[in-house]
């Protein structure tokens, strides 16, 4: 195949402009195009208002070599794409089935590749399947009750599904995983536009099917999951894993699985996991992580600021990505952008708050939301453990909770920089999911990082007009941006208890729904290599 990278067109542009450009690009008739297909889209916005498509295309044409060696355009090129290829399986005999706790992505994907290959990996997953969750989630919204173990942090899909489903990640991945993961998201639901758009996202109402439809293919491989079964503890002799204690969160009822090999993906919230890992002595490390507010302007607003005009129906509602470095030695920086999204009530532990964002696919809410975020680092923890920082995290959820008697605690930009109480709305009016309550949500937080908070925001105004701006509704607290805790694992990437597989975003190798997804993959990989598919029935499950 011919790659042509820096393909310029204008937005509206047509499928007949898009091949006639292919084909001006390598002097061949349209007859010559067999076919094409696009490796990357890009927006540029340089010299907005006038707004260009950026692709990446790679081209199956006649006689192309002959193109090639004619060819004085550095931009055309042979193709170097390689599709992912799935290591050798070891000769090593399991004993029994492999153990993945946890349904996120990181532990989907795992399940998924291992039972491809036929290993019928058993899933537990505490929460519930994400039909459920959803109700669940939903019912939470409306009334404040709350599901400990079915919300937007807990059940099926991780909480990843209810968010942005955004899946551009940083993690340079020459292997191929990042596409892969694409790939079967694609083949389970997902458009086909995030094999190629620059930010690919899938929205919470797409990726819930996509999750229902990934779990039928698990089962359907001969895999098996299992719903509201929490693992509570391990059996562990001589240094290494020999089962696990799991509680049936609907019965009560405690049952052990034997099992060598369990990957543990238990996601950034399993708080009660991390300190039974704390007793049995596994070895772990408290980690650099953010907290802040969300923050909300019209997605009107943005959309002026980033294209220079308003959006019409060949474009996406606009992103934006910022970051500043402070005088206090801090970063400051937006995460988890929402375009046309929702602030919602991402709570998972009574008697504590945190928000996140979410969109739907068409993102056609009327505010763009992101957090705004400030690093911590452990010498800011209260305690010196290695879950100092979940400590911290709990004391902000605690003082969020009390700040707004359970509800959201929102707050205007102008009152926060002068430390009031906000009594009155201004122009823009919250999207959330879940109530409210007018505050002064500084209150939450160690003053340095609300002043940290302010200039950050104040810096971005200079990038984004009307950032700052006075009705600007910020709302808190967001503290589970990422795992404060990371469960160290050797190169064979198990942890300090063998045949136990730290895993995701959780464990700390992860910061997102695609890098959770490759690190589920790679530890898919790491069992493969060592192991032969599982080939005994059955698998022992006894009272404990």
């Amino acid at each position: 195949m011919i790659r042509i990278r820096q393909m310029k067109l204008k937005i509206e542009h047509t499928e007949a402009e898009f091949r006639d450009k292919i084909c001006r690009t390598l002097r061949i008739r349209n007859e010559e195009l067999l076919s094409y297909q696009i490796r990357r889209q890009s927006l540029d916005a340089r010299k907005k208002p006038e707004l260009y498509y950026i692709y990446t295309v790679d081209v199956k044409t006649a006689g192309e070599r002959r193109i090639l060696r004619r060819n004085k355009n550095k931009d055309v090129l042979e193709s170097d794409y390689s599709s992912y290829q799935y290591p050798s399986c070891g000769d090593e005999p399991m004993k029994n089935r492999p153990v993945i706790v946890g349904c996120g992505p990181a532990g989907m994907f795992c399940g998924l590749m291992l039972a491809r290959l036929g290993y019928r990996p058993i899933l537990l997953e505490r929460g519930s399947a994400v039909e459920e969750r959803r109700q669940d989630v939903e019912h939470f919204w409306k009334t404040g009750i709350l599901k400990p173990d079915s919300n937007v942090q807990f059940g099926e899909g991780g909480a990843g599904t209810f968010s942005d489903g955004k899946l551009n990640t940083l993690v340079k991945d020459t292997a191929g995983r990042n596409h892969k993961v694409l790939e079967i998201f694609v083949e389970h639901g997902a458009p086909e536009d995030i094999l190629y758009v620059n930010k690919p996202h899938i929205g919470t109402d797409i990726l819930i099917d996509v999750v229902k439809n990934m779990r039928l293919e698990i089962l359907r491989l001969g895999g098996e999951i299992q719903f509201h079964s929490k693992v509570t503890d391990l059996t562990v002799h001589e240094g290494a894993l020999c089962g696990l204690a799991i509680k049936n969160e609907t019965t009560g009822k405690v049952e052990f699985l034997d099992t060598q090999t369990a990957v543990f993906a238990v996601g950034h919230s399993a708080r009660d996991t991390f300190n039974m890992f704390a007793k049995r002595g596994l070895h772990m490390e408290a980690k650099a992580f953010a907290v802040g507010v969300r923050v909300e302007h019209p997605q009107e607003r943005i959309d002026w600021a980033q294209y220079g005009k308003p959006r019409t129906k060949s474009l996406p509602a606009a992103a934006y990505k910022l970051t500043e470095s402070l005088p206090n030695g801090r970063s400051v920086y937006t995460f988890c952008m929402c375009p046309g999204g929702y602030v919602v009530n991402a709570s998972s532990e009574e008697g504590h708050l945190a928000v996140n964002g979410m969109s739907y696919h068409d993102r056609a809410g009327k505010n763009a939301n992101s957090a705004v975020i400030v690093t911590v680092r452990p010498q800011d923890y209260p305690g010196d453990g290695p879950l100092s920082g979940i400590a911290f995290q709990r004391m902000l959820e605690r003082k969020a909770y009390l700040l707004g008697n359970g509800k959201i605690p929102i707050q205007l930009f102008e009152d926060f920089c002068e430390n009031k109480k906000t009594t009155e709305l201004g122009e823009i009016h919250p999207s959330v999911k879940g109530d409210y309550v007018l505050s002064n949500i500084r209150e939450i937080f160690p003053e340095e990082i609300s002043y940290s908070i302010r200039l950050g925001i104040e810096a971005f105004d200079r990038k984004i007009p009307g950032f700052a701006g006075r009705d600007v509704v910020l709302s808190g607290v967001e503290s589970r941006t990422s795992s404060p805790v990371r469960l160290l694992r050797n190169e064979t990437m198990q942890g300090s208890i063998s045949g136990i597989y730290p895993c995701g975003e959780g464990a700390g190798y992860a910061g997102g729904i695609t890098s959770a997804a490759i690190d589920g993959i790679k530890i898919s990989e790491a069992i493969v290599k060592r192991y032969r598919p599982f080939d005994k029935g059955g698998d022992i499950l006894r009272n404990f």
